[in-house]
């Protein structure tokens, strides 16, 4: 089920993306005050989640330290709701935030996509959390955002995301070669792929597996 805004007003897409609820999993916008909680979570995780994130800019500020920036950050995704080009969420279980997964880079037009990312606090990795977060996210995005197509992209040695999309049963579109600047490398990526012809014919077999 999906959360609704208090006035009841308007077509989704104008208002403020609302919590979603999974079986176990809780999605919600970060807001400047989870600062930190989140920082304490990337502060303990950066040996997992660093080797596989973009290069921090030469000048730009530290926003796992920095509270102003991370409220910058939070303002900026808000922005990206507001503009219907980007819908970011923390992941939370059992009220306790232990990741983040974001649809980026939507587009209209004739290609109506977004491009999914994911990252889940390393104590909490292997529980089931993470996949139930991405079909939460996909039901939002083809239910509620009428979208066509979700792309996933993942170094092909991240084995702990090559899971997620494993267990989703989610297609293999192929590798592209130099995708992405991860870490100061340009790295490979795997794509992987949901349409939502894909979505309707599976729809209970995902609602059945990670939702109902």
């Amino acid at each position: 089920m999906f959360g609704h805004h208090p006035s009841g007003e308007g077509p989704l897409e104008s208002r403020p993306v609302s919590t979603l609820f999974g079986r176990r999993v809780v999605l919600r916008p970060l807001v400047a005050t989870d600062f930190s909680v989140w920082r304490d979570v990337r502060r303990r995780n950066a040996e997992w989640l660093t080797k596989w994130e973009p290069t921090r800019p030469p000048g730009a500020p530290d926003v796992i330290e920095d509270r102003e920036a991370f409220a910058i950050r939070c303002s900026a995704r808000q922005r990206e709701r507001q503009l219907g080009s980007g819908y970011g969420f923390g992941i939370f279980v059992d009220g306790d935030f232990c990741g983040e997964i974001n649809l980026s880079s939507v587009q209209r037009g004739p290609f109506q996509s977004g491009y999914v990312g994911y990252w889940i606090d390393e104590t909490q990795a292997g529980k089931g959390f993470t996949p139930e977060a991405l079909v939460v996210l996909s039901r939002y995005a083809f239910e509620e955002l009428h979208l066509h197509r979700l792309q996933i992209a993942i170094i092909p040695r991240n084995a702990a995301s090559h899971r997620v999309v494993a267990k989703l049963g989610l297609r293999n579109e192929g590798t592209a070669v130099r995708y992405l600047e991860i870490n100061g490398i340009w790295e490979d990526h795997v794509r992987y792929s949901l349409t939502s012809e894909e979505w309707a014919e599976r729809r209970s077999e995902f609602y059945d597996a990670w939702i109902a």
